[in-house]
Parts: C-alpha cells; sequence; structure tokens
C-alpha cells in the first residue's frame, strides 16, 4: 500500500512560481510512474503531467514551456515546478502514483493565483 501526500501550494501573484512536492511512504517500489493533475472549482479533474514507462514527461499543453515535472521512483517523490503561473492555472493539485495497475492519489494542494 502506497500513501501519498502533496505540499508547496498556496497563494501567487499571476507570472509567480510555486514548486508543489509529493512524498510517497509505504511500499514505494510498487510505484510504476508519478502524475500531477488539479481540479478546479466546478470543473472535472484535468491532467497535467505525467511520467512514463520510458522515462519521458507528458504535459498537457496549457502547461507546457511554464510547468516542469521531475520524480524519483526510487526514493517515492515528484515535484512540479510551476513558471509563469496564470489565474487559470488555480486549481486544487493532486499527487497521483500508479501502483500495481490502480491509481493511488494524494489529499491534494490548493494553489490560488490572484493579484
Amino acid at each position: 500500500q502506497v500513501h501519498l501526500v502533496e505540499s508547496g501550494g498556496g497563494l501567487v501573484q499571476p507570472g509567480g512560481s510555486l514548486r508543489l512536492s509529493c512524498t510517497a511512504t509505504g511500499d514505494i517500489s510498487a510505484i510504476a510512474n508519478f502524475g500531477w493533475y488539479r481540479q478546479a472549482p466546478g470543473k472535472m479533474r484535468q491532467f497535467v503531467a505525467l511520467t512514463r514507462n520510458d522515462g519521458r514527461t507528458n504535459y498537457h499543453t496549457s502547461v507546457m514551456g511554464r510547468f516542469t515535472m521531475d520524480s524519483d521512483r526510487a526514493k517515492g517523490t515528484s515535484s512540479l515546478q510551476m513558471n509563469n503561473l496564470k489565474s487559470d492555472d488555480t486549481a486544487i493539485y493532486y499527487c497521483n502514483a500508479s501502483v500495481n495497475g490502480k491509481f493511488t492519489w494524494g489529499q491534494g494542494t490548493q494553489v490560488t493565483v490572484s493579484s
């Protein structure tokens, strides 16, 4: 069993930066890959970034060039560096791990982009 905890959210002005972190505990050797998702008020949860089995990372087009995801499966950690944040990036951000063919989710961390 794997448990995920996100941190690093907060309030930031447009154009600012935040770095989100995700730490896994438990059977981290069972993690196949990590992903980041977000959910804005009144909207469905949306894919942001994820690492593929070949080690490459896919990004949603809306964050490409602004967000960078890093993961270390051996350590059970993942991060999401977010630059040039926009008001549309306001959402709860969730870390996700694929564990034995199933998705495990963290509790989420709030990111608010506002002046």
